[in-house]
């Protein structure tokens, strides 16, 4: 026999078996009495009172830095409309010094705008990471006090309501644990 045809006889022989285990299994778990819960992480993150205070802390930590991004932008663009306005009437010498103010401005808006957004980041990231720690924990605690087997999240292709917990871990990540 050749190695590709011991290869496809292997899967022929292969794919049944797993086919019949893939139709069995859910009465397997049926006939173990194994309790399934599902929980949408996506969902609690976005809908608890948790993200909601961790987004309105992070708006008023950077308003104030958003606030003088803004002003730094204003600045540029009536210093850029000025030269559009007024620079045909402008001596060369003016119309370069504005010119040269307006790049730094621009730079110096860009570096703002760009250490803006890494410090936002990165507290957005720790507020997540703090939060899941949170979630994990509170979909552990009620897995164990309602006698859960198995929990799953993310990647399910499709989850009966009867099985989602998702109501259950938002209540009691609300409540506070």
């Amino acid at each position: 026999m050749t190695r590709s045809y011991q290869t496809v006889q292997r899967r022929s022989t292969l794919l049944p078996l797993l086919c019949a285990f893939a139709v069995l299994l859910p009465g397997v778990a049926l006939a173990l009495d194994i309790k399934i819960g599902f929980v949408n992480i996506k969902r609690v993150l976005e809908e608890s009172v948790q993200a909601t205070s961790a987004n309105e802390r992070l708006e008023k930590e950077f308003a104030p830095k958003d606030r003088a991004l803004m002003t730094q932008q204003k600045e540029l663009r009536a210093l850029e409309d000025q030269l559009v306005r007024d620079g045909a009437v402008m001596t060369e010498d003016q119309r370069f010094r504005l010119e040269a103010d307006i790049s730094g401005l621009r730079r110096e808006v860009r570096r703002s705008q760009v250490e803006f957004q890494e410090e936002f980041n990165l507290r957005r990231n720790q507020e997540l990471s703090k939060l899941q720690r949170q979630v994990r924990q509170v979909i552990q605690d009620l897995s164990k006090a309602e006698g859960y087997d198995l929990v799953v999240s993310d990647v399910v292709l499709y989850a009966s309501p009867r099985i989602d917990i998702t109501d259950a871990v938002l209540l009691r990540l609300d409540s506070g644990g």
